[in-house]
């Protein structure tokens, strides 16, 4: 898997979804091959933002278009879209390479193609010579590099990372953005990361996008969002506000 992936727009049109009382209109559109971060306070969408993109979730009315696909009714395997949770999703009895190798093939039956791939993958993420390790013997962020490896083999040009470094340390999650930033140069694929670290988004030198009662109260360059005139919305959620 050497070949640039290249990403692809992610576009949600009048898009409406309940969830018990929380009623989410999404309007919002990110261009191809871009990084965004998606904060806000808790309840406000976020992850069911994400989940809508990938397919977990169903719109009630609305459309979502990734590339030119409308996928609005698509099922999540069908949809050009990789995911990565806060949960890494390993299997335990499975070791390193196994566990990316599902990428590939539910059913671990890989052809040649498949093992370069894999092979590739774990180089990329810092994981060469670890691949016979079970998960239990992985540190916290090994674990995220074998869940970020099983998505870059899937070879999709979206990535979707939902809260997929929050329970890591500050250096660790420092770690883990670096590597997105460098895959994200090397892939070009578009990348839509759910954090509660507004301060993420100007490490990856993100768009920013801001979340407030189930729809995008504020989106744009995280450096002019989270200066001193961005929205006052969001200053409030930051506690700058004077």
């Amino acid at each position: 898997m050497t070949d640039k992936t290249g990403g692809a727009k992610v576009a949600l049109e009048e898009v409406r979804f309940s969830y018990g009382e929380m009623r989410m209109h999404f309007d919002l559109s990110v261009p191809a091959a871009q990084i965004a971060a998606i904060i806000g306070p808790s309840g406000s969408g976020k992850s069911t933002l994400l989940n809508l993109i990938a397919g977990f979730e169903t719109p009630q009315s609305g459309t979502i278009h990734i590339g030119h696909m409308n996928v609005t009714r698509t099922p999540p395997a069908e949809r050009p879209v990789s995911m990565v949770f806060q949960e890494n999703n390993l299997f335990a009895h499975l070791d390193v390479e196994a566990n990316i190798a599902l990428g590939r093939s539910p059913k671990l039956k890989l052809t040649a193609a498949d093992r370069a791939a894999v092979e590739s993958a774990i180089a990329r993420v810092g994981l060469a010579g670890k691949e016979k390790r079970k998960p239990q013997a992985l540190s916290g962020g090994e674990k995220q590099r074998v869940a970020i490896a099983r998505a870059l083999v899937r070879n999709r040009p979206v990535l979707l990372l939902d809260e997929a470094f929050a329970s890591l340390g500050p250096a660790l999650r420092i770690q883990m953005l670096d590597l997105i930033k460098a895959l994200h140069a090397e892939t070009a694929m578009t990348v839509l990361m759910v954090t509660h670290h507004p301060e993420d988004a100007l490490h990856l030198d993100a768009a920013l996008i801001f979340l407030e009662n189930g729809v995008v109260a504020a989106s744009g360059s995280a450096s002019d969002l989270l200066s001193d005139k961005g929205p006052e919305a969001l200053k409030r959620y930051m506690g700058t506000t004077a």
